[in-house]
């Protein structure tokens, strides 16, 4: 019997609808835009190790996730990045359904371990 299951993770599937930014072309879009919002959705034991400068740590695994998120700026333009782009890209997924303008909200591709190794380490 032939195999006709779907080959594509399901994160490639929801990356593909999203704004995704390589780190340098992130860097670029937080500079330009007026007022953003850089959330750094990774644990706060990780974002005390280092993350992007104004960041804000918002837990995905914070029991109140969804509440802090929702209580942000209506109409602010959002960048959001985790370690690696996974919780990042279910974060972005999540604002895109919850009613959050699709055009403001930028994803960071490879996530903090790319940012650090293409633009702290240069």
């Amino acid at each position: 019997m032939e195999d006709k299951s779907c080959k594509t993770p399901r994160w490639r599937m929801l990356k593909s609808k999203l704004n995704n930014l390589s780190p340098e072309a992130f860097q670029q879009a937080i500079a330009g835009s007026e007022q953003p919002i850089v959330i750094d959705v990774r644990t706060e034991k990780e974002f005390v190790l280092g993350h992007i400068s104004g960041a804000i740590n918002i837990s995905f695994f914070a029991y109140d996730f969804w509440d802090q998120i929702e209580a942000l700026p209506a109409g602010a333009t959002y960048f959001v990045y985790c370690r690696t782009g996974r919780r990042s890209i279910r974060t972005c997924t999540l604002m895109r359904n919850g009613g959050f303008d699709e055009k403001r909200i930028f994803n960071m591709e490879g996530g903090w371990a790319v940012w650090q190794t293409e633009l702290v380490e240069k």
